[in-house]
């Protein structure tokens, strides 16, 4: 399926990565140390808040996940097929997502937990938007996938199989993205507190404009 997918893809991911690292690392540092790229550690808090903590914090919990499968949802109603095709509504998508992280901003800022909410589903926009057209093998929000499937690859190198060097590649870069992501939303935090989400907003909104005009010049010469 990756090698189907055209060379550019490498750079968006990379970028979507990046983005998703840096919305997470300032959801540690500052959305009360909840992550909101990923589900799996909120599932857990939400399991073992149910015999001792609040009823707040369970429902505060459940709303999270539940605004990430809403993100998803939106961009599946977006989008459809499962392959990537220019003209389909990518560019849309992370106007929304850009839109989400900035109401996120907004409600933070002014002390509500709802930003959280808006955080999760811009995460689960992405998530979905990049599902549509890997056939689920690319994550751009979470990295637990991607090394399992690195680990997969590398443990059938040991039995002779041949080595995907682009998908290896594509992981690494995925890797790589999420990383520098989380290190950009901790510096800015810090610096900026809750203004640093207005970095990924303008990161969405120039891969949004750089996606439209890549596919109106593309138009153009067909």
């Amino acid at each position: 399926m990756i090698s189907k997918l055209p060379n550019w893809v490498e750079y968006g991911a990379f970028v979507l990565a990046l983005v998703a690292g840096c919305i997470n690392a300032i959801g540690v540092l500052g959305f009360e140390h909840q992550a909101v790229s990923h589900l799996s550690g909120t599932a857990t808090l939400l399991a073992t808040s149910a015999l001792g903590d609040s009823l707040q914090t369970t429902l505060h919990l459940a709303g999270i996940l539940l605004s990430f499968f809403l993100g998803a949802s939106l961009s599946g109603f977006l989008l459809h097929g499962s392959t990537l095709k220019l003209g389909r509504h990518y560019d849309t998508t992370l106007v929304i997502e850009s839109l989400l992280i900035l109401l996120a901003y907004y409600l933070l800022s002014q002390g509500s937990f709802y930003g959280h909410f808006a955080a999760s589903a811009s995460c689960g926009l992405q998530n979905a938007l990049v599902t549509t057209y890997s056939g689920a093998i690319i994550r751009t929000t979470h990295l637990t996938g991607i090394f399992t499937d690195l680990g997969i690859m590398f443990g059938s190198i040991l039995r002779g199989e041949t080595f995907d060097k682009r998908k290896a590649l594509l992981f690494s870069i995925i890797i790589s993205g999420f990383i520098v992501g989380g290190v950009l939303g901790a510096y800015l935090f810090r610096i900026f507190e809750f203004k640093a989400l207005l970095a990924p907003v303008a990161i969405c909104l120039a891969l949004a404009g750089g996606y439209r005009l890549y596919a109106m010049r593309y138009s153009a010469q067909t």
